[in-house]
Order: structure tokens, then C-alpha cells, then sequence
């Protein structure tokens, strides 16, 4: 089955959102999602390598901000 990449990693991006929680460092997603998406979230700058031990990522200020905005956009209900 083909499928659009970038459509799929919005919705991961945007459902990252939901896992998010601040750290000492800043803020930090859980990362049980897709390897291969999670690799081209990594890959744009969005979150930190998922290759790790930890179980989740870093987010970068850019993946915070595009995550909040794509989750508003998908999955907030406009009254």
C-alpha cells in the first residue's frame, strides 16, 4: 500500500503533542510511534535522534511549535 509520507508524519507530529511534557531540558515527547516517520521528524529538525535508549525524544522549539499548530489545525473542534 503507498501512502503520503508527509501527511502521516503531520499526524504523528501533531499527536506528539498530546505526549509532551517538559523535562529539565525542555520539552519531550513519548516516542511510540512509527520508526520510519519518527526518523523524518528527526531528520527536519522537528525532534531530537530516536535511535536512543530513552523512550522518548526531545523536541525542538520548531517541533513544539508545529506540533501545537498541526494539532489545532487536525483535531481542535471550532465552535
Amino acid at each position: 500500500m503507498e501512502y503520503d509520507e508527509d501527511k502521516v508524519d503531520e499526524m504523528i507530529l501533531a499527536l506528539l503533542h498530546l505526549t509532551t511534557f517538559k523535562d529539565g531540558m525542555g520539552m519531550r515527547a513519548w516516542k511510540g510511534h512509527h520508526w520510519s516517520a519518527m526518523e523524518r521528524l528527526y531528520k527536519r529538525g522537528y525532534i531530537s535522534d530516536p535511535q536512543s535508549k530513552a523512550k522518548s525524544v526531545r523536541m525542538t522549539e520548531a517541533g513544539v511549535q508545529r506540533a501545537q499548530e498541526l494539532f489545532e489545525q487536525h483535531f481542535v473542534r471550532k465552535v
